[in-house]
């Protein structure tokens, strides 16, 4: 009855939509996606960082206030692409079923751009992958994969599935201008040769992930801002967003307790004594960790900044294509900003300038928390500060309630209906010969007109152990080993007053509910084995 309900509504508004503007029958989409860059980073979140086109796009578009991930990449990546939970496409574990990084999906569960070029659409990819396959067989017609790992010298990275060669120590070369670079030169080409067909863009920045590395300048102009430390930078923050009206909540505890979701002592030993495990409140630092954490804030700011600097030319390319007015672009990020600290890939070298291509910095659990202002834990928690995105939603032709907020909880499986239902697609009910599943996802085009048009029944997470649900504005949550905790996500979705002991029934309900779920999931992903 929901779905029927659902439907009937989505379609009423859609007719209020499309007869507000002429708009192109299928309109260009863009879909840009962070990594690791936490709620209140950018401007119109909140933050200090400068997204000067990240703004602009919220102030003639949405922003979204309770707009989901998955609390990880690659799971996110797979749910936004296919309108699944990751589970569901075996691209995430089950308590026992494996799946993750090597877990290929399903023949039914095709990404969006195959859909979409099988409609028509020209689709292109620059920046990261982390999914199962490679993108030309998957449905883009273009495509430049970089490298996590490497802003400044990539070892492996791809055109069109074929390896590039290695970027050298002299080279001039940075991932997140790379990535917008390609991105510009495929628009270019696609106006050149196919202007008369709608294009896909899924543009995947590695930034602000670590490493934490990023242009001197872009650094210089952050390098004394946070010095005053993460309380402070929370507290202004918190107070942004309160006037934004963005949230309706008190500011989360600091969690001194809670360190890096994994440990790796020698990491630790090697970044030196500059680096600390645990948030603790930043006037019991010393001068030197004072200094080594407000330099990493300023490396990771730099990259948001870039970033966005990064976004503008890709912005500017669609304008002078003139085909601005019927290009839907959603921005997300992939999860929560991380607490991890760790060394990987060409080591860290403690006497290089932080930021360049000798150092290995992590954010860590202390700026991370700033970073995911005013939420509690951080990327593969599913506690609101690992999966709390933000979410900007700019479409001239067919938005017009400019610069608005949309309270209605989304999650990042709702982007695949959405598009097709713009593009007047229907879903496939069957792929490549197989019965296609229904999706959890749901269409959000009723939000781009009124809040709270449609909903969700609920929303369901599983990660590493860590597990929610939502249904309405209550939320169980649990980290790995630990009992369910009941919030009001009405007044506290900083998730600080536990009712769980006060409402046992409805936890019991929920937890129940939860279950039901993994069990519906998990007998999905049996069949597929079958």
């Amino acid at each position: 009855m929901f779905r029927l309900l659902q439907g009937s509504l989505a379609a009423g508004v859609l007719i209020l939509v499309f007869s507000s503007a002429m708009v192109h029958a299928a309109p260009n989409v863009v879909v840009i996606l962070a990594d690791d860059m936490g709620f209140s980073d950018a401007g119109c979140y909140g933050g200090e960082i400068e997204t000067p086109h990240l703004d602009s796009l919220a102030e003639n578009g949405l922003r979204f206030t309770q707009c989901y991930s998955t609390a990880r990449c690659w799971p996110t990546r797979a749910a936004l692409l296919t309108g699944y939970y990751a589970q569901q496409v075996r691209r995430d574990a089950l308590p026992d079923v494996a799946g993750g990084t090597s877990g290929a999906r399903p023949d039914w569960a095709p990404l969006l751009s195959s859909v979409l070029k099988n409609a028509g659409y020209r689709c292109y990819h620059s920046g990261k992958w982390h999914l199962d396959g490679k993108a030309l067989p998957n449905g883009f017609d273009q495509s430049y994969m970089g490298e996590g790992g490497r802003f400044f010298r990539p070892q492996r990275h791809f055109l069109n599935d074929k390896r590039l060669s290695a970027v050298g120590p002299d080279e001039d070369f940075y991932a997140t201008t790379e990535t917008a670079t390609y991105a510009v030169d495929f628009l270019k080409a696609h106006q050149q040769q196919h202007a008369e067909s709608p294009f896909f863009l899924y543009l995947a920045f590695i930034a602000p992930h670590f490493p934490l590395q990023a242009p001197q300048a872009d650094i210089d102009k952050y390098r004394d801002r946070y010095l005053e430390g993460w309380d402070k930078l929370r507290a202004e923050r918190f107070e942004r967003l309160q006037e934004l009206g963005i949230v309706d909540t008190t500011l989360s505890d600091l969690e001194p307790e809670i360190g890096p979701p994994y440990h790796f002592p020698d990491g630790l030993e090697r970044l030196g004594p500059g680096e600390i495990y645990k948030p603790l409140p930043w006037d019991q630092l010393t001068d030197q960790q004072k200094e080594f954490q407000a330099t990493k804030m300023a490396i990771h700011a730099a990259m948001i900044d870039r970033m966005d600097q990064e976004i503008g030319r890709v912005l500017d390319q669609i304008r002078e294509m003139d085909r601005w007015e019927d290009t839907l672009i959603v921005f997300l990020s992939d999860n929560g900003a991380s607490a991890e600290i760790m060394v990987r890939d060409d080591g860290h070298d403690p006497s290089a300038p932080p930021g360049s291509a000798e150092s290995y910095l992590c954010l860590g659990p202390g700026f991370s928390s700033a970073a995911n202002t005013p939420f509690r834990r951080h990327k593969t928690w599913v506690h609101e500060g690992g999966i709390a995105s933000p979410c900007i939603v700019h479409w001239p032709a067919g938005i017009k309630s400019q610069g608005e907020l949309r309270h209605e909880p989304v999650h990042v499986i709702d982007v695949f209906p959405t598009v097709l239902s713009l593009a007047g697609i229907e879903s496939p009910t069957v792929w490549q010969g197989v019965d296609v599943p229904a999706k959890p996802g749901i269409d959000m085009t009723p939000l781009f007109v009124k809040d709270h048009s449609i909903s969700h029944e609920n929303l369901w997470w599983l990660h590493e152990g860590n597990r929610a649900l939502r249904r309405g504005d209550w939320k169980i949550v649990a980290a790995k080993g630990d009992p369910w905790e009941l919030y009001d996500l009405r007044t506290d979705r900083a998730e600080m007053n536990n009712l769980a002991s006060d409402n046992p029934d409805l936890t019991k309900e929920l937890a129940a509910e939860w279950e039901a779920e993994t069990s519906a999931i998990r007998e999905l992903v049996n069949s597929i084995e079958q």
